[in-house]
């Protein structure tokens, strides 16, 4: 990338940006988004639908009190509709990088509380590292989120590979794409959330403890979870993708997804995969507020069948117990036409 500068001459010399050398200054440096996001009940009814999470919490204030609950608490993964602005906020930081070409690899999500109807809830992004292999730019994006007291809900941290520089059919593929879904998006680009820097930041740490959770002594190393099969449309996806706030057409466009090399046509997104195999503990588990930490590799996209439904089918077996901390971790499969959907997924779970 080329830059013109001016001397004191008035003469214009090109200036080479080195968005590699960029890049690496920003790593370590955190920023909070302006303005915060209301978690609405409604809202957290829409998501819990959108990703199939039938848990009753969810969905009625009765159950959610005998759980303990003030209100109705949000599906795990509810605070993933934050990454549109977050990206944004990202490929701001990280002049060279269209993050919207950018591929997750890697998702971990540490719950320090339940999300709950009411929070005002705030990102505060840093870019933790930056290198480069296996022929492209990896990033690695931690968003802390707190709450309207300044507490940590809820850290998230993401692995991407992305490049600065695009060849000629990503270029393509990226205007089919802005035809389908930005028109009309100069209005979100001009409300994107300002950044501020923040400086030696350390937040209080929300806590949660759940007494509905499955009990310790019930469990061993080695039981299994009752399995789990998911079915979904081309119409789940496009339910999901407005609830979430993803446009990204590859999700339910096939000309759009061929474009970028998915040659079946659309494919599930990654998230919404994740927030299937949330559900499927949870469901298991009793309270959704005892899962402490959830981490998924992506392996191999779901496609989706235009015609009909395609399933996912979600197993799960108890890998080991702490009975220091009262926890457990939990090996999560999942399969789509004899495939793993990923290449490795864990939950830690709280116990009673």
């Amino acid at each position: 990338m080329t830059i013109v500068q001016s001397d004191s001459t008035d003469t214009l010399e090109p200036v080479t940006f080195d968005p590699i050398a960029h890049a690496t200054s920003m790593v370590g440096r955190r920023f909070q988004l302006d303005g915060y996001y209301e978690v609405g009940r409604e809202k957290v009814r829409e998501y819990a639908a959108a990703v199939q999470d039938d848990h009753p919490a969810h969905w009625d204030e009765r159950a959610a009190t005998e759980l303990g609950y003030p209100t109705l608490p949000a599906s795990p993964t509810f605070l993933s509709m934050l990454a549109a602005p977050v990206q944004h906020a990202m490929s701001g930081m990280l002049t060279g990088y269209d993050l919207r070409a950018s591929v997750q690899t890697d998702q971990v999500m540490e719950f320090h509380r339940p999300v709950m109807v009411g929070d005002r809830v705030t990102s505060n992004v840093a870019l933790k590292s930056f290198r480069q292999a296996f022929g492209g730019d990896m990033f690695v994006f931690e968003n802390v989120i707190t709450d309207q007291h300044g507490e940590a809900v809820l850290t998230g941290t993401t692995s991407v590979i992305a490049r600065s520089d695009q060849s000629d059919e990503h270029t393509d593929a990226h205007r089919l794409i802005g035809d389908l879904v930005h028109r009309g998006m100069d209005t979100f680009i001009r409300r994107a959330p300002r950044r501020t820097e923040l400086i030696d930041w350390a937040p209080a740490v929300g806590v949660y403890r759940s007494s509905r959770s499955r009990a310790a002594g019930t469990l061993a190393a080695g039981d299994e979870l009752p399995c789990r099969t998911v079915l979904l449309t081309v119409g789940d996806l496009v339910r999901y993708a407005g609830v979430a706030g993803d446009a990204n057409p590859i999700h339910w466009h096939a000309g759009a997804a061929r474009a970028v090399g998915l040659e079946r046509g659309v494919v599930a997104h990654g998230m919404l995969t994740m927030a299937y195999g949330a559900g499927f503990v949870t469901s298991w588990l009793g309270d959704p507020g005892a899962l402490k930490q959830y981490s998924v590799r992506m392996s191999n996209p779901v496609y989706v069948t235009e015609n009909g439904s395609t399933a996912i089918e979600f197993t799960g077996k108890v890998k080991s117990i702490d009975d220091q901390d009262g926890t457990a971790t939990v090996a999560i499969s999942a399969s789509h036409e004899g495939r793993k959907v990923f290449g490795r997924a864990t939950a830690v779970v709280q116990l009673a």
